[in-house]
């Protein structure tokens, strides 16, 4: 799979393509059935499957403070819509000019002269261009026109025990400390992937280090302390995303650990708050420092706590592994 960063990097022996347009949030069971709509229809027409998206997402873009925590960042999504087969991913900058720009505008300028599309799968209550004008009958008609030539098709909505999969609903269910109904939206447990940066190091101090992994996210869907499994995965540099193996499945090294994680903004540690994962794991004896691990969320064991000094940490990060570790046995 490649990414494209914005239209101007498109190839320019680009001929023609199958596509869909959303943010993905999550990929969760709903986006998966586009996905594999999306494929079908390329095999079917024997062009390349593009997903188009957009950076930040208009939420994030009218709304910053409002816009809800993202369930993904960029390389986990990118990660599993490549386990999809997707060919390409067209990343576009969401800034005043697209926020401007007509329906038609839309629709010449990305579709037809950037995508030179033949087949676009949308939902029935999609909406694009300026103040949101454009909408499904209107791509109908502009496909429809003999100097376009593309075809139309709505995705239906994908339902589980009777209710729409929705990222929101994997929010939900990830507030509200329900991983199992998350995992059931998403059809694999939650996770969150990362390289291990440097942090202050205070849990070497107390006998407890962690890997402190780099989120690259504003806020967080989730917070607290987690049993956690961990696994090593390597990083095409080039996509900015796990490397995949034949099976669409990220290379992993083989090497999976368990451990406790906390998710939050480490009140007990003096400084600026900000969202920060940090995993203890078990029975390990290697580096980490700038590899990549995936942390999958098993039990939420407790909320996240201010303590009243470093040692009432450390005590509550004890009780935590007996937790994690009695969770595992």
């Amino acid at each position: 799979m490649r990414l494209i960063r914005g239209l101007y990097n498109i190839p320019s022996d680009f001929s023609g393509c199958v596509a869909t347009i959303g943010n993905f949030d999550g990929v969760h069971l709903g986006h998966q059935a586009i996905l594999q709509q999306l494929k079908k229809q390329g095999e079917e027409h024997q062009l390349p499957t593009v997903v188009m998206m957009f950076e930040p997402q208009p939420r994030e873009f009218f709304a910053p403070d409002q816009a809800p925590a993202r369930l993904a960042n960029m390389s986990e999504k990118l990660q599993d819509l490549a386990s999809f087969g997707i060919d390409y991913v067209l990343c576009l900058p969401f800034n005043q000019k697209l926020r401007s720009m007509s329906a038609d505008q839309f629709i010449q300028t990305i579709l037809l002269d950037g995508l030179k599309i033949s087949h676009l799968i949308v939902g029935d209550d999609f909406r694009f261009g300026c103040d949101r004008t454009g909408d499904y009958q209107l791509l109908q008609q502009a496909g429809a026109k003999e100097q376009n030539g593309f075809s139309v098709e709505d995705t239906k909505t994908f339902e589980l025990e009777g209710k729409r999969v929705s990222s929101t609903r994997v929010r939900e269910c990830l507030s509200a400390n329900d991983l199992a109904g998350a995992r059931k939206l998403l059809g694999r447990p939650y996770r969150m992937s990362g390289r291990i940066g440097y942090g202050r190091q205070l849990g070497r101090t107390i006998g407890v280090p962690t890997a402190n992994v780099i989120l690259q996210r504003n806020k967080l869907p989730m917070t607290g302390v987690y049993a956690v499994k961990a696994i090593a995965i390597t990083v095409d540099e080039c996509n900015e995303s796990p490397a995949l193996n034949q099976a669409g499945k990220a290379h992993s090294s083989n090497k999976e650990w368990q451990g406790v994680a906390n998710i939050g903004v480490k009140p007990t540690v003096a400084g600026i708050p900000e969202p920060s994962l940090e995993v203890h794991i078990f029975d390990i004896n290697e580096n980490l420092y700038g590899k990549r691990l995936s942390i999958e969320f098993c039990q939420k064991i407790r909320e996240e706590k201010k303590f009243n000094g470093l040692d009432e940490l450390k005590a509550a990060i004890e009780n935590d592994m007996k937790v994690a570790r009695a969770f595992f046995s």
